[in-house]
């Protein structure tokens, strides 16, 4: 995924779905120095990571 697709979802009012190595995730902040966001997996919304962006896939409707 590329870094301004990442930022027009951070963006979107609605949810769009997201995986991040196969776990969906939400995604907070992105990083465009250096190819990175912070991500909260869905099932561990406390679990604050900050991942590459390159293992970040959109999942269709």
């Amino acid at each position: 995924m590329d870094i301004r697709r990442v930022q027009e979802i951070i963006n979107s009012p609605t949810m769009i779905n997201v995986n991040y190595h196969g776990i969906p995730v939400y995604l907070q902040e992105v990083n465009a120095q250096n190819n990175t966001v912070t991500i909260f997996p869905l099932d561990e919304m406390d679990n604050k990571q900050v991942v590459d962006i390159e293992g970040l896939v959109e999942l269709g409707p």
